[in-house]
């Protein structure tokens, strides 16, 4: 009886097995399901663009006050438009909320950066794919613009 308790969860697992494989997706990283190109726009509150500012620092007070030489990077709150086209009063897609993290010494000096999408809202629920970030303008320390080539690699 045991020879055929094991034959059958043998057999089991083949067949669980074949269905899964039957009925997984296969991804085409060579061709995305869906592909997007997006502008952010990042403005800096400095004190005197409150009107405007779109991110503001939240760990150090203003001018380093207290905190002598040392400088452990900076840690930015944003609000930021995205737009269809690289013009900042453009109508916005989206907006771009959460926090970001940087050292003073390296800000935007790779040409492109990566980030994996995983999930999302709307059109874009339970999305995979990536998002390669380019510098497309810098303005000082107070705006950037970011071009987003965000290819989608499965869709729902």
């Amino acid at each position: 009886m045991e020879k055929s308790s094991c034959y059958f969860k043998i057999l089991f697992i083949i067949l669980t097995s074949c269905f899964l494989m039957a009925n997984s997706k296969t991804l085409k990283p060579e061709k995305p399901c869906k592909r997007l190109v997006l502008y952010y726009h990042d403005i800096l509150f400095n004190v005197t663009n409150s009107a405007n500012a779109t991110s503001a620092n939240v760990s150090t007070p203003p001018n380093n006050v207290g905190l002598g030489d040392f400088n452990f990077g900076m840690l930015v709150v944003f609000d930021d438009p995205v737009t269809r086209d690289q013009n900042l009063v453009s109508t916005p897609v989206a907006r771009a909320q959460g926090f970001y993290l940087y050292d003073m010494k390296n800000i935007i000096d790779k040409e492109t950066r990566d980030l994996s999408i995983v999930g999302g809202t709307g059109d874009f629920f339970m999305a995979r794919g990536v998002v390669t970030f380019s510098t497309d303008a810098v303005e000082g320390l107070g705006y950037f613009r970011l071009k987003m080539d965000i290819k989608l690699y499965e869709c729902y």
